[in-house]
Order: C-alpha cells, then sequence, then structure tokens
C-alpha cells in the first residue's frame, strides 16, 4: 500500500511517501519546504496572507507529487501554528478546495504522542530518555523509556514565537538571552519536576534544529556521516557545546557562512541552542542523541498498524 505523510508544520511542510507491506516500508520520496507558515505574526494567532499563500501552492505541489505517485491512503497533520491561528480553519478549508488537501489539525498531546511513535521507530530508545521536538510554533517534551511513554506535554515555546518575542539583536545580547531563559523556565517548571522524579539518562532531540547540530559537526570534522539516511546520531557532548556556544554568539552572517547550515534555521537555532542547553543544564544531562524520525513517521507508524 502506497501511504502519502504530509506535516504542515510551522516553519516547514513536509511529504513522505512510503510503499507498506505489513510493519515493513520503504521510503520512496521525501522532500520538505521551508514554508513559514508562522512568519511574522504568529504570537498575535495569525497566518499572514503571504505565508497563507506560500502554504497553498506548497499543498498544490504536493497533491501533484502524490497523484503521480498513485497513493492510496494521504494523511496530512498541521500542529502548532494552523492550530493557534485565528483563520486556521480558514487554512484548512482552503488546503481542501484550493489543493486537494484534506488536513487533520491535531492538538498538542496528540502531536507529542506521534513524536514518540517515530522516534521509537527510528531505535533510539534505549534507556529512560527525554525526547525533545522544537518546532517554530511550540515544543514537545517526552518522558520515555524502552517499554513505554510515561509523561508528555507540549509548550508554546516554539522558536519562531520566541524569535518574533525576544530576539531583538545580532549577535543576540544578554539582555534578549535573559529575557528568553526566564521565559523557558516559567513555562517549563512542570518537566523539571517529573524529571525530578523520573531521572531521564539522556535526551533524545527529533529532527529539525538536531538535524541542524549535527550537520554542522559533520561538515566542522569532515565526518563520513549522511544524515539525511541516518536514523540517529550519538552527539560528542564537547562537539554538541562547542558548537552551540560558537552559534550563540555569531552574527546573523556568521551563522550564514557556516557549513552545514540551512537559511531557514539561521536565526531559529540560536532559540534552539538556548533551550536544549538550559534544559540539559537543568536536568544535568550530558548524553544527546538525535533522531532524525519524528512526527511524520509517527503518523507512517501508525498508519501501518491500522
Amino acid at each position: 500500500m502506497r501511504i502519502a505523510v504530509i506535516d504542515l508544520g510551522t516553519n516547514t511542510f513536509h511529504l513522505l511517501i512510503a510503499e507498506t507491506n505489513g510493519e515493513q516500508f520503504e521510503i520512496l520520496y521525501k522532500t520538505n519546504v521551508p514554508v513559514k507558515l508562522g512568519e511574522g505574526r504568529i504570537n498575535e494567532n495569525i497566518i499572514i496572507p503571504a505565508a497563507f499563500e506560500r502554504g497553498i501552492n506548497t499543498l498544490k505541489d504536493f497533491n501533484q507529487t502524490i497523484i503521480s505517485y498513485k497513493v492510496d491512503e494521504v494523511k496530512a497533520t498541521a500542529t502548532s501554528a494552523v492550530r493557534s491561528a485565528e483563520n486556521g480553519k480558514d487554512f484548512v478549508k482552503a488546503a481542501k478546495e484550493v489543493a486537494g488537501i484534506e488536513i487533520e489539525t491535531i492538538t498538542g498531546d496528540e502531536e507529542a504522542k506521534l513524536i514518540y511513535e517515530g522516534v521509537k521507530l527510528s531505535g533510539a530508545i534505549q534507556e529512560k530518555c527525554l525526547i525533545m521536538d522544537i518546532g517554530g510554533g511550540s515544543v514537545e517534551f517526552i518522558l520515555c523509556d524502552v517499554e513505554k511513554l510515561i509523561w508528555k506535554k507540549s509548550y508554546n515555546i516554539g522558536a519562531a514565537r520566541l524569535m518574533q518575542q525576544f530576539f531583538k539583536s545580532d549577535p543576540i545580547s544578554d539582555e534578549d538571552k535573559n529575557e528568553i531563559l526566564n521565559h523557558i523556565q516559567n513555562q517549563l517548571s512542570d518537566l523539571f519536576e517529573i524529571c525530578e522524579t523520573h531521572q531521564p539518562q539522556k535526551l533524545i532531540g527529533s529532527a529539525g534544529a538536531f538535524e541542524t547540530f549535527a550537520e554542522l559537526i559533520i561538515q566542522r570534522k569532515t565526518l563520513n556521516i549522511d544524515i539525511k539516511t541516518a536514523k540517529t546520531y550519538e552527539f560528542d557532548f564537547d562537539d554538541y557545546i562547542d558548537t552551540t556556544i560558537n552559534l550563540i554568539n555569531a552574527t546573523h552572517d556568521e551563522r550564514m557562512k557556516m557549513p552545514g547550515m540551512i537559511p531557514l534555521r539561521v536565526d531559529m537555532i540560536v532559540i534552539a541552542a538556548l533551550i536544549t542547553n538550559y534544559v540539559m543544564g537543568r536536568l544535568k544531562l550530558n548524553k544527546l542523541a538525535l533522531s532524525t524520525y519524528d512526527l511524520k513517521m509517527g503518523v507512517l507508524a501508525n498508519l501501518m498498524i491500522h
């Protein structure tokens, strides 16, 4: 059976087409487009007209690809930007009428569960872990072990939100940094409480920004690893810390020039680094891994079971 999964993120729209056979699957096609649906006014809960149009045009293109691959089933999920936007329902309606794509808008809780399913499929969960997925609109945290999901929550502290609210300097000033960290600290108090009880041993970053961290390290150290085909990647903690400190201290232009950087993440990666370093520091974690499998693989995993 041929399945297409569309993940409409706040920054990026993803399309994945897979041939499935029972619990086996082969990925036939994969692409992502930096739609930037949260551009400009995400904190006012509005999808601005230019972003709205980019989103619908991207879905039209996705639909053409889906048709050409003769797909049997299409599952499109929308997350934080569409979920929280006043005109999110208009976007869902336009997607169906103009692009022929039926979208399901999922809750933060459902999003966290699907991220967990995706990461589980990658084989990254070997011990008690905290999974973290940094989106443009929200950040999901999932506490789990090899057997089960223990706790999950979605927070509205995505990189696009925090960037528009707090990131006003280049390179980022101590003042901006402190505002971001204070905000995160206030938002995540229940996360730190639950982790105090369960003591995760490792942080697993789900795709997105963590792929960029890995790519920057791979390029700098000329490692023979292709993130596009890898399911997981284990970070050397010192390499990770060096890389993130460089990112935080660099100007926009300096980050642009770093081998392995993608334009979409040039500024948001600073927010991602600050959040990740803060969480790892608070939880005294020094083990970090990347799972390239994320929400869309979770959707695929669910469709294969049913």
